[in-house]
C-alpha cells in the first residue's frame, strides 16, 4: 500500500470517529480489487525457440575412455584428474568437492 509521507499524520482516535463504516468498507475493497491480467500470449507454450525442431537430429558424441590420471567419485560419480583426490579407503575414491 502507498504511502503519502506529506499527509499530516492521524491517530488511532482520529482515525476512530473520522471513518465511518462506509469508507471502511471502501478501503477494504479497493485493496483487494487488484486484478491480475494474463494474457494468453505470455503463457511458456507458446514460445517458440528458432531451430528447436530436433525431431530428426542425430546426435554424435565422441566418449574419451578415462585416463590412466582421472579416478571416478564414488560419491558424484564425476571423473576428476587424481590432483582433486581428497580421501582413498577400501578402494572408495573422494573428490575434494564431496569430501568438503
Amino acid at each position: 500500500m502507498a504511502t503519502d509521507y506529506d499527509a499530516p499524520r492521524r491517530t488511532e482516535t482520529d482515525e476512530v470517529s473520522e471513518d465511518s463504516l462506509e469508507e471502511l468498507k471502501a478501503r477494504r475493497n479497493e485493496a483487494q480489487s487488484a486484478v491480475v491480467d494474463i494474457d494468453e500470449s505470455d503463457t511458456a507454450e507458446s514460445f517458440e525457440l528458432p531451430g528447436a525442431d530436433l525431431s530428426d537430429e542425430v546426435l554424435t558424441v565422441r566418449v574419451i575412455p578415462k585416463q590412466a590420471d582421472e579416478f571416478t567419485c564414488s560419491s558424484c560419480f564425476l571423473v576428476h584428474h587424481r590432483s582433486r583426490l581428497a580421501n582413498e579407503s577400501g578402494g572408495q575414491l573422494i573428490c575434494m568437492d564431496c569430501a568438503a
